[in-house]
């Protein structure tokens, strides 16, 4: 059985109690995640061992990322964040190296895995190859020089002349930060409530007419104000595991759709960080 998992955020306890709800075998079953696998829960380390000894596979979400840029030395950590303990780890290296070889955009039993959303301009086959050339950034020689260009909210919308870090910072934000975004592909960074907060102008990703994906089924996490999203072409399954919600699992193969999810302990409270 082929299951997709929503935001971990290092609430180990919570994947562990999630694994046994699902009878998880790795000889029979796999696993694959939406991101945002450490950093604000209690044990991110514990919970990359734990994916690692499954043989899970994830996107990379922001949390994912920020963690290699601090571990890189390239950005500070934030008062919220919860790292020190991955970081100190005797493993750290091994836990970071498999990590940094996740992919953004990941095919999964015809389903599309990003830890955000596409811009409007993407379709499948675009996602996938701008997913794929991050992959190789990050798993060069060079990953570590790209960090510090990697934040900033500019250039704000796709265009396919982009080049070098423009190119690359506006993949990773479309796939790792999106929630909001005009018909013209421009993206918005502030607004982190419910769909129903849209900004002038703006509407959910998934919601753009005329979107190149459209009908193309996508998964995701990273916006826990949605909660639970379960439609025929898009599983939303952040449900907000480390703000105390759910942890999220969704079995996508053999023709089923099993929604399984288990309560979390609440390990940071909304709008504190």
């Amino acid at each position: 059985m082929k299951w997709l998992i929503g935001d971990i955020q290092g609430c180990d306890g919570a994947l562990g109690r999630l694994l046994d709800a699902l009878g998880f075998s790795p000889s029979r079953d796999e696993l694959f995640c939406l991101g945002d696998l450490v950093n604000r829960g209690p044990d991110s380390a514990a919970t990359l061992r734990q994916l690692m000894r499954l043989g899970a596979r994830s996107v990379l979400g922001n949390h994912d990322l920020h963690l290699l840029a601090v571990a890189a030395g390239v950005r500070p950590q934030h008062a919220s964040d919860t790292l020190d303990g991955l970081l100190a780890a005797p493993d750290a290296e091994a836990l970071l190296d498999w990590l940094r070889a996740q992919p953004l955009t990941l095919e999964v039993e015809g389903w599309l895995l990003v830890h955000a959303g596409l811009l409007p301009a993407w379709d499948r086959v675009q996602a996938l190859q701008l997913g794929a050339e991050l992959q190789a950034l990050m798993a060069g020689p060079g990953w570590k020089a790209f960090l510090p260009h990697m934040y900033g909210n500019q250039p704000d919308a796709w265009h396919e002349g982009l080049q070098g870090f423009d190119r690359w910072r506006v993949v990773i934000n479309a796939c790792t930060r999106l929630r909001f975004v005009t018909p013209q592909g421009s993206m918005d960074f502030k607004t982190k409530e419910g769909a129903e907060a849209a900004p002038a102008g703006h509407r959910p990703w998934f919601d753009i007419e005329g979107r190149r994906s459209a009908g193309q089924p996508i998964a995701f996490g990273h916006w826990s104000t949605l909660g639970l999203i379960n439609r025929p072409d898009l599983l939303a399954l952040d449900t907000g595991c480390v703000w105390g919600g759910c942890l999220t699992a969704v079995r996508i193969d053999g023709g089923r759709r099993e929604v399984v999810q288990v309560r979390c302990d609440q390990a940071q409270v909304p709008g504190t960080v």
